[in-house]
């Protein structure tokens, strides 16, 4: 029985939350993380990427030959992300500043690739755009909580408005490599216990690998 679109939409919020369930795009997360301004305008751009390049594979999933599926998938992307590149040098420079070579990155982002091998491919342009919204909302998701828990403790702030008075300090090692670690630990530490807690553990998959013949 074919899925819901509804649960196409929902399964990439927590089910299959690709950050903190399927430990996909672990590295901007880390790296971009650090306020939230930048964790909703990274999320942003590869919500973009991942809807318009899910429309474009699932459209051409019969014409494009087996044998160079990824050469063509990476192309697709690196469109939409050419196109995005753009429109944040030319509206937002300060996010593009931000978030460095971790928004031309996006082209080989796990999250993208992964979603373009496992249900991309393999299922109609509708669906397809439906998980690239559910898996793009659940990405910018993970970084904003991410970002909210490091930006509050580490710099008294959300999203630039000082919300700590100046008279308590801040814990400044949470902007840092380590706060990043720190606080994606201590959600994935949230996510098991809920899995725990609902029975509803799931296979890990590290990385944009993908079994042959696995199906979504």
């Amino acid at each position: 029985m074919a899925k819901s679109k509804l649960s196409i939409v929902t399964n990439g919020l927590i089910k299959e939350n690709p950050v903190l369930r399927l430990v996909l795009g672990t590295c901007p997360t880390l790296a971009v993380s650090t306020a939230v301004s930048n964790a909703l305008g990274m999320g942003a751009a590869a919500t973009f990427v991942l809807i318009c390049s899910n429309i474009v594979i699932s459209a051409l999933r019969k014409v494009i030959p087996d044998k160079v599926h990824l050469p063509c998938y990476i192309t697709i992307i690196a469109g939409f992300v050419t196109l995005v590149q753009m429109i944040v040098q030319a509206y937002a420079p300060a996010l593009n500043a931000a978030l460095g070579v971790y928004l031309p990155l996006i082209v080989v982002n796990c999250i993208i690739l992964g979603r373009a091998e496992m249900f991309a491919c393999k299922n109609t342009v509708v669906d397809s755009a439906l998980d690239g919204l559910g898996m793009g909302i659940g990405f910018t998701l993970a970084l904003t909580a991410m970002a909210t828990l490091r930006e509050i403790i580490g710099n008294g702030s959300w999203l630039g408005i000082t919300i700590v008075p100046e008279s308590i300090d801040r814990l400044t090692i949470m902007t840092s490599a380590p706060g990043g670690f720190f606080c994606f630990g201590f959600l994935m530490a949230m996510v098991v216990l809920y899995e725990t807690k609902t029975n509803n553990k799931i296979e890990r998959k590290i990385g944009c690998a993908v079994k042959e013949g696995e199906d979504e």
